[in-house]
């Protein structure tokens, strides 16, 4: 077969196969320790199915969305240059995500770290995989958004409302099962009802992973909370915070 030949029968994308009992093992290691990150991503990569593939298309009937499917930036390089999150005035939500990753230390950089850990082909160049990024990347930013922190609760909460907005059963299993965790561990906090206002609130949201991000840096933080229909985190909110951040997740 000729060099030609070769180049023209590359396979197609084909979708992961999903495998549960890897995501319940992964699932089972990350209520252990909370910090492991790459856990996350392996819980995603074994649930995600087809909703990776349905996201990037879904961008490409919007015009925003095809715009940046064109484009094809990634959102890590910016999101990791300090001059470029310079520039975003107090009050905005580039200045609140820059204020949220400096009180961290988080890097977009990190969790790229993480996932190439599980995924070899996270830096393929695909579109499909590009959009698989995209969603890795604005994960920081949906915290901002959404106004959930980044203790136990918070973390299942923002992944609830992230299953709602791209439908990978990952996001589901972490959400729920994590609320689940946290109300055998202190049953005074009512995990599973602020997951759930979360998942609504991601069902009543704008489709967020299509938006034009540099755009929406500029934009004060509650006038882009009240275009975007992102409503409070009331439940997550009456938790006092000393509850929340006492919470370990160890089974």
């Amino acid at each position: 077969m000729t060099a030609t030949a070769d180049f023209y029968s590359v396979e197609p994308y084909r979708p992961p196969r999903v495998e549960p009992l890897t995501a319940l093992r992964a699932f089972r290691r990350l209520i252990r320790d909370k910090e492991d990150t790459a856990q996350v991503f392996e819980i995603m990569r074994a649930l995600s199915g087809r909703s990776i593939a349905r996201g990037y298309n879904r961008m490409l009937k919007t015009m925003e969305g095809g715009r940046q499917a064109f484009l094809r930036e990634e959102l890590a390089h910016k999101l990791d240059d300090p001059v470029w999150l310079a520039r975003f005035r107090p009050g905005t939500v580039g200045a609140a995500y820059r204020r949220f990753r400096q009180a961290r230390g988080f890097t977009a950089e990190g969790l790229a770290v993480e996932a190439r850990k599980v995924t070899p082909l996270t830096d393929a160049p695909h579109p499909i995989f590009w959009y698989s990024r995209r969603l890795r990347d604005v994960h920081d930013v949906w915290h901002v958004l959404t106004g959930y922190e980044t203790d136990a609760l918070g973390e299942a909460c923002v992944v609830a409302f992230s299953h709602a907005q791209t439908g990978n059963f990952g996001f589901a299993l972490i959400g729920w099962g994590g609320a689940r965790e946290i109300q055998r561990e202190n049953p005074a906090v009512p995990a599973r009802r602020a997951v759930f206002q979360a998942w609504r609130n991601g069902r009543a949201a704008r489709w967020l992973p299509g938006l034009d991000y540099e755009a929406l840096f500029a934009v004060p933080l509650e006038a882009a909370r009240a275009s975007l229909n992102i409503r409070p985190p009331g439940v997550y909110d009456r938790v006092p915070p000393e509850a929340r951040m006492a919470l370990k997740l160890r089974a």
